[in-house]
């Protein structure tokens, strides 16, 4: 198999298990939560250990793995706490500024750790050395 084909199967594979992985991760925070813990990190930290499960070879790919681990934070978060004005998805996202400092912190290191965990396999492959 050529070196671009794996590479393009890899990069698919990694998008799937990010998305995949990153849905397991709202139903988890959930269950947590109703346990009396608040793990917001876990979606986008679940996402980035799903798109760590292969190789990625492209930044992009590792960049959409970061933002789908923040959009599955902000999911979560939603999900557990919707405001009361309107519990609508589309509410809430025009009012994610009002969100206790500690969830967008801790959403924004989900979105961190989605985005460099399959990053650092791009970083990894720009660094080897070339050979003959």
């Amino acid at each position: 198999m050529s070196d671009s084909v794996k590479s393009t199967k890899d990069n698919w594979c990694v998008l799937a298990a990010s998305l995949a992985a990153g849905w397991v991760g709202i139903y988890v925070f959930l269950w947590i939560t109703s346990q009396g813990f608040y793990a917001l990190i876990l979606p986008g930290g679940l996402a980035a250990i799903g798109a760590g499960v292969r190789p990625c070879s492209s930044k992009p790919v590792a960049a959409v793995c970061g933002l789908w681990a923040v959009f599955v934070g902000l999911v979560a978060e939603w999900k557990f706490a919707p405001f009361k004005a309107d519990d609508s998805f589309g509410y809430f996202l025009t009012h994610v500024h009002q969100l206790m400092p500690i969830a967008l912190i801790l959403i924004g290191i989900g979105g961190a750790i989605g985005f460099y965990i399959p990053f650092r396999s791009v970083f990894r492959d720009a660094n080897k050395p070339r050979t003959l």
